[in-house]
């Protein structure tokens, strides 16, 4: 069998607990997204529970401590496209108060050949 496309992981971003010391503000993990991200997940290793962020302003989801989330757009029904978080989205966080311990945040993009 034949493939038109490889999925290709960019580089882990990470985000230290210990630098969240204002709980107003978001502080993003690592740099924005280098390419269209189909499979986006995020690991809480860390002891708070943290706000996620895809703008930097709203609140879009949580994340316990000790946790993860995993977005993986390939479960839904595709037509011809696979739907992805646009590149340059930057995944930010915040917390109530400072913490011990790191975010991680693995992404992974189709490559066509």
């Amino acid at each position: 069998m034949s493939y038109t496309s490889k999925v290709a992981w960019e580089v882990l971003r990470t985000l230290d607990t210990a630098t969240m010391t204002n709980p107003a503000l978001y502080y993003a993990v690592g740099t924005g997204l280098l390419f269209p991200s189909f499979k986006l997940k995020m690991v809480n290793n860390s002891n708070v529970l943290v706000t996620i962020s895809i703008d930097g302003v709203s609140d879009h989801d949580v994340c316990p401590s000790g946790s993860f989330w995993l977005y993986d757009e390939t479960q839904l029904p595709l037509p011809t496209a696979i739907p992805a978080v646009p590149a340059g989205t930057s995944i930010s966080c915040k917390s109530a108060s400072a913490g011990v311990g790191l975010i991680y945040l693995v992404s992974q993009y189709v490559v066509q050949q």
